[in-house]
């Protein structure tokens, strides 16, 4: 790519929306304050929001010829604003709905890895009136439609199931629409895969970075607020593991329709096997965050990269019905 970043946005303005209702909020605000400062350094013409949650009349209202939806969670990565963007009808960054919330839930991304043939975890929803576990331990409790290890409690064995279940009980009271799944535990090494413009015959497979946590769980604090998680891109890695975890991410990308940008999360067993773990269609553009430093790599810095994925939500635009 020899062009400018600002040349890439064709003199469109930019609206980057930040912020949302979801758990992920804070995650949010940072990753789209630095996706509009990348853009206002290329010299794009960038209108800035924090939104809780939108009316149509309220997107309407704000200016932008193309729209940078950077928000985490079910509601601003999962469908519903996606849904708002498409009737609202300006080019936008990322999936389309039905996409959305299929990546966003976890379970409906693990059935779409199954049907081509990518490893996973063995998985159930949880019954919040069943206090006996579907799986038994190792195993992890977590949110179906969350990100950022929000809500996940490793159970190792009863003790320790029987400590997070009050937990959960609690957290489904507080927030009603949330559900949770059960799924085996995979003792390993956690890498992850970014993967650029899925569905063009042009789709870029970024090098897989390795995460090493300080801690025994790399949780909400060691993703966003430690400074000590290690993170080796293109690591070394078994023979073969790197071009298969490459190829997977890039098939379930196109198998569950994504646009645009993606990263795909996996664990290494101690054979050396990778178990897909989730998908994720908004990734953080943090200074701690993956897709970015995978980028980097290969020549997309920052204002480049948000440049490039305006470039194709321009491109991409659905005609007006």
């Amino acid at each position: 790519m020899t062009d400018h970043p600002k040349q890439l946005v064709q003199g469109a303005s930019v609206l980057v929306l930040g912020g949302g209702p979801d758990a992920e909020r804070e995650v949010s605000l940072v990753s789209s304050r630095a996706v509009a400062d990348a853009l206002e350094s290329a010299g794009v013409a960038v209108r800035y929001e924090v939104i809780d949650r939108l009316s149509a009349g309220q997107l309407a209202a704000m200016g932008g010829d193309v729209i940078f939806p950077v928000l985490h969670g079910p509601y601003g990565e999962g469908g519903p604003l996606q849904d708002l963007l498409d009737r609202d009808g300006r080019p936008y960054v990322g999936c389309g709905p039905l996409a959305a919330r299929v990546a966003m839930d976890k379970m409906a991304s693990k059935l779409a890895a199954a049907r081509i043939g990518v490893r996973t975890a063995h998985a159930a929803v949880f019954n919040p009136r069943d206090e006996r576990s579907p799986l038994d331990a190792p195993l992890v409790l977590k949110p179906i439609h969350e990100g950022s290890s929000v809500g996940v409690h490793l159970c190792h064995g009863s003790a320790a199931w029987a400590a997070a279940l009050p937990l959960v009980l609690e957290d489904l009271r507080e927030h009603p629409g949330r559900s949770y799944m059960v799924e085996e535990l995979i003792d390993g090494v956690e890498l992850t895969v970014g993967v650029l413009d899925a569905g063009s015959d042009t789709a870029r497979v970024l090098p897989p970075i390795e995460i090493r946590s300080a801690t025994a769980f790399y949780d909400y604090e060691a993703k966003y607020n430690r400074d000590d998680t290690q993170y080796i891109v293109d690591s070394p890695l078994p023979e073969g593991v790197k071009e298969e975890i490459q190829r997977s991410a890039l098939a379930l990308a196109r198998e569950v329709g994504v646009r645009h940008l993606c990263r795909v999360d996996y664990l290494l067993d101690r054979r050396g096997a990778p178990w897909m773990l989730e998908l994720n269609t908004i990734p953080g553009f943090t200074g701690h965050s993956l897709l970015p430093m995978a980028a980097a790599t290969v020549g997309l810095d920052m204002p480049r990269l948000c440049a490039t994925l305006i470039s194709w939500a321009i491109r991409d635009r659905r005609p007006m019905k």
